[in-house]
């Protein structure tokens, strides 16, 4: 699938001029599934621009933030993920505290709830998260056998 956006409006907007580079980024960025770091979206980008640096990845992934494109999470870690966002493709998280896998789901009963939940309190939600931490199915022995609680 190529997801092909026009960032001249989000450029503009922001009184910034095109670049060749920053839609590399940007197309290669939004193109992907899941959640990369900045150095590893570089390293994607290199494979098509040997000359792009970290830096404009940064500033990239920055606009992208900005316009609603992407998210920056940090799902309990030292450094950011950034993932794309897309109108009408909302998915929650798993994330394991044992090797940090991060599993992406879809619940159509959950998404109801939260419906029904704000409405029973006359509430308008403009958008949520939901990031359930645990432990996977690998991590879950160890942690059993080492006193941790799972």
């Amino acid at each position: 699938m190529v997801n092909k956006i026009d960032l001249r409006p989000y450029l503009e907007g922001r009184g910034l001029r095109r670049s060749l580079r920053r839609e590399r980024v940007a197309e290669v960025f939004l193109n992907q599934k899941g959640h990369l770091t900045a150095e590893e979206l570089l390293a994607l980008v290199r494979r098509r621009d040997k000359k792009i640096g970290l830096a404009t990845v940064y500033r990239t992934l920055k606009l992208l933030t900005d316009c609603g494109l992407a998210v920056e999470r940090k799902f309990n870690r030292p450094v950011s993920t950034f993932e794309p966002l897309f109108p009408g493709r909302h998915h929650d998280h798993l994330i394991c505290l044992g090797c940090g896998a991060i599993v992406e789901f879809e619940n159509p009963s959950i998404e109801a709830l939260q419906e029904e939940v704000a409405l029973k309190h006359r509430f308008t939600a403009s958008h949520h998260v939901l990031d359930l931490y645990g432990y996977c199915r690998k991590c879950r022995p160890k942690v059993s056998g080492s006193g941790k609680k799972p």
